[in-house]
């Protein structure tokens, strides 16, 4: 398996073309959609768009275009579940370092999958896992 894992906060920049998503996060994304690797998206990352509109964070426009990007064959992005591999990879994951659980269930994923994370989060980007910004 090949690509990337992408935090909330990068999947809902890189659908809006967002400039908060740094330059080189973009070239590696960009990357990886054009030679046919995905852009790995926790299920939990749809759970925080709920949580993020609910707090009036992001418009619900913005979830909705998020989620059609998501169910789009051809965007990139794909869901990856919270299975047994990413619940026990959780325990990789320091709660002093990472202590938001969606947080780090982002993080297992992306160490059950053997891929780095886009993140522009300073507490994942000194933890336990590969990380691309």
């Amino acid at each position: 398996m090949a690509g990337l894992v992408l935090d909330t906060h990068s999947m809902v920049w890189f659908v809006l073309g967002s400039p908060q998503l740094s330059a080189g996060a973009l070239v590696r994304m960009r990357a990886a959609v054009a030679d046919g690797s995905a852009l790995h998206v926790p299920t939990i990352c749809l759970v925080e768009l709920i949580y993020l509109t609910d707090k009036g964070r992001l418009p619900v426009e913005v979830r909705r275009r998020v989620l059609r990007h998501v169910d789009d064959p051809d965007s990139g992005l794909e869901l990856v579940p919270l299975d047994r591999g990413v619940a026990e990879a959780v325990q990789r994951v320091s709660r002093e370092q990472v202590p938001d659980m969606p947080d780090r269930i982002i993080t297992a994923t992306a160490l059950h999958l053997g891929l780095p994370l886009v993140t522009r989060d300073a507490r994942i980007r000194n933890s336990c896992v590969e990380v691309v910004w």
